[in-house]
């Protein structure tokens, strides 16, 4: 746990640090998001905070290949390298966009691109947890895997929309999908709690906690696309590279055989189930109304809230804990007795609908994101 806790620092610290440096850099190159009908900022805000992550990243990754046990992952596969490049691809393509807008086509490409790359140095779906353990051809689970990407990007582009809210989410999600990761890596055989996930969801928590004091309201600095496909392709490196490890026919911790059955296909899934919710209400949400999918609005799961009345901060709390009940919600089956887990949930489930149906009146706020 030491390793993990110094790549997590060291993530943290120098995406922290960065941060600054990246906000002249957007100002010098005009990447500022400009006040939109659909935006709730006020004030034009300088983007491109996802460079800063990629730094961060990069530095964790440095240290990691320098540590006792850490160091092994990249002694015996290329994976991390990987995952690297691909970050550094689509850290590139968004910062291109936040620079000057891209279109659709061009942005889905580079995603499917990275996708690949990650996939040719290793990191890809090898099988699924669907009915014991399901192997599929090799040109299947390749056009699986880039498709998680593309969707993870996606998924946290889309709940972009409030000071801190993407960073926050994220953060929760690879807390506990490190919980998760971790807890089934010591339950291999040889137990070997130093996997590609677990280093991955370390490493993208220092990004998130160092990121997060200047994303959060009022923010100085928006993470852009740059940001959102940095974090999205993070969290599918990690989720694709843990998804199969699993034997879904063996229990984990204390969990029942029942559930340790389902909790392969539903931790994935959990952990993102925020993101996924507000990019299907989206694309349904357009569609019925004759719009093209990708056609940004003002219908989001944040601007509902706002619209509910809330403040922005407390409206990105808020979610936060809908988020966190979900993603940590569903971890506790591999750790608690089921009926704890439930009786946890039910209390959470009860607070986050009470808090959420009970708004206070916002205030007009100086910055946000877009």
């Amino acid at each position: 746990m030491r390793e993990f806790l110094m790549v997590l620092l060291t993530a943290a610290v120098v995406t922290y640090l960065a941060t600054p440096l990246v906000r002249r850099l957007a100002f010098a190159v005009g990447a500022i998001t400009a006040v939109r009908a659909r935006d709730v900022h006020t004030v034009p805000i300088p983007r491109l905070g996802g460079v800063a992550m990629l730094v961060g990243f990069a530095a964790a990754v440095l240290l990691g290949g320098r540590l006792p046990y850490l160091g092994q992952l990249f002694d015996t596969s290329p994976q991390l390298y990987g995952v690297l490049l691909a970050a550094v691809i689509v850290t590139a393509l968004g910062a291109l966009d936040d620079v000057r807008e891209l279109d659709w086509l061009t942005k889905l490409a580079g995603q499917v691109i990275a996708g690949g790359v990650m996939a040719l140095f290793g990191v890809k779906l090898l099988s699924l947890p669907i009915g014991g353990v399901t192997y599929l051809p090799e040109p299947v689970m390749v056009t699986l895997t880039i498709l998680v990407v593309v969707v993870s990007t996606n998924a946290v582009n889309f709940i972009d929309g409030l000071d801190g809210l993407a960073a926050g989410v994220v953060l929760i999600s690879s807390s506990a999908f490190f919980g998760w990761s971790y807890l089934v890596s010591s339950n291999f055989d040889p137990p070997d709690v130093f996997s590609l996930a677990t280093f991955i969801s370390a490493a993208l928590m220092g990004c998130c906690l160092g990121f997060l004091p200047h994303n959060f309201h009022p923010a100085r600095l928006f993470m852009g696309d740059a940001g959102a496909l940095l974090l999205g392709l993070l969290l599918a490196a990690a989720t694709i590279s843990m998804t199969g490890s699993v034997d879904p026919s063996s229990s984990l911790a204390s969990a029942s055989a029942a559930t340790a059955i389902f909790l392969p296909l539903l931790i994935p899934v959990a952990i993102m189930a925020l993101p996924f919710l507000d990019i299907l209400l989206a694309v349904f949400r357009r569609t019925r109304a004759g719009q093209l999918p990708w056609k940004p609005d003002r219908g989001h799961l944040h601007h509902q809230m706002l619209d509910i009345g809330h403040s922005h901060r407390r409206a990105v709390v808020l979610l936060y804990l809908w988020s966190g009940l979900i993603a940590a919600g569903t971890v506790s089956f591999a750790y608690l007795p089921a009926w704890a887990s439930v009786v946890g949930i039910l209390f959470l489930l009860a607070l986050a609908i009470v808090l959420t149906r009970r708004p206070e009146n916002a205030r007009p706020s100086a910055a946000s994101t877009t």
